[in-house]
């Protein structure tokens, strides 16, 4: 009841003043719940103005967009794979552009070394001692092109850097600075010259992202759209709308979106079913649990909600967990896929109410 309507009763019905105590409590759940309730309002309209500007040069994929955010805002790495010539790494530079963080490109290639990338001890003849000379990964946002070109001695590089978010060279340790957000890009098509991701570095990503071909609409919608304009990644209309600041103040916002204890439990029987699964030979480990509970709260406070649903977990599962389980090899003839099995699991498991 407001306020003003509680004193003009007042007024008008003294012998009925002793009677508001007794509403008391209800207003005080009120002014509880305003208090506690989280404001995520920051988060989404963030997100939105990120996804306006990259609409600007991509068609489609809202599923990309979405999904690329909230790996950014959950504190994770993201794994995009699709055949070539799908906005995979427009995508992420068109992304890296929306914010006002420094950015650098990693070109993968099969002679790339590890010091190519963490960087070098050098000796100064001047100084006469040895300095670090830091190494293209330092940076806030890193685009890592066509991550299996290179071998696994390279690629076992970003063990530490993307898990620990440092490097150590010739053991001496150097911090990165925030965000530190790796997006890596591969064709799942070419196999010559290419090197498959060991289990351990695919685990380092939160997600891995699945990129399809466009519509017929969205087809002819590109075509359009850059009819008289070839040069979409040179762009200039895509300008930064979120800094580091921002991006740390909705990532603080997230951690506090409230998950049930009814949904904690799901995600587990989630995750402990892939481990006790005929049709998997690998299931995921407890760095899917969590990755599952951050993207969770990331896409609910991008949609205005300071509460997980379980509609949020099933939408992340499977960008979540379908590079972490490896089917078993009489399966896989048979045409099954990664997202088969997540369906499977997820149609099986009671939904919480």
């Amino acid at each position: 009841m407001p306020i003003d309507e509680i004193n003009e009763n007042k007024s008008q019905r003294p012998e009925e003043a002793q009677e508001e105590p007794e509403q008391q409590p209800e207003n005080e759940g009120i002014e509880n719940w305003r208090h506690n309730h989280l404001d995520v309002v920051k988060v989404k309209v963030a997100s939105s103005r990120i996804k306006e500007e990259l609409s600007k040069v991509i068609v489609g994929q809202e599923e990309l967009m979405e999904l690329l955010l909230a790996g950014l805002l959950s504190g994770g790495h993201v794994l995009l794979e699709g055949v070539p010539g799908i906005a995979k790494t427009l995508a992420a530079k068109l992304m890296a552009r929306t914010l006002d963080v420094d950015f650098s490109r990693i070109q993968f290639t099969p002679d790339l070394m590890p010091s190519d990338v963490l960087g070098t001890t050098v000796f100064n003849m001047k100084t006469s001692e040895f300095s670090f000379n830091a190494g293209p990964i330092f940076s806030n946002i890193i685009l890592i092109d066509e991550i299996n070109r290179s071998p696994a001695k390279t690629q076992a590089a970003l063990f530490e850097v993307m898990e620990e978010y440092q490097v150590t060279v010739d053991g001496d340790t150097y911090p990165m600075g925030f965000p530190f957000f790796v997006i890596a890009t591969q064709n799942p098509i070419e196999q010559e010259g290419t090197y498959k991701l060991p289990e351990a570095q695919l685990d380092r990503f939160l997600i891995k992202i699945k990129l399809n071909y466009p519509s017929l609409d969205e087809e002819k919608a590109i075509l359009r759209r850059f009819r008289n304009d070839f040069k979409m990644s040179q762009r200039t209309d895509v300008k930064a709308v979120f800094t580091a600041q921002e991006i740390r103040e909705c990532q603080a916002l997230i951690e506090q979106v409230h998950i049930k204890e009814d949904l904690l439990d799901y995600i587990a029987h989630i995750i402990h079913d892939t481990r006790n699964n005929g049709d998997l030979f690998l299931g995921a480990s407890p760095r899917a649990s969590l990755a599952i509970m951050k993207m969770a709260k990331a896409v609910a406070a991008m949609n205005g909600r300071d509460f997980v649903t379980p509609d949020d977990i099933q939408y992340v599962a499977y960008p979540v967990l379908n590079h972490r389980i490896i089917l078993t090899p009489e399966r896989e003839m048979e045409g099954y896929t990664t997202e088969d099995v997540i369906k499977g699991i997820i149609q099986k498991i009671e939904v919480p109410r």
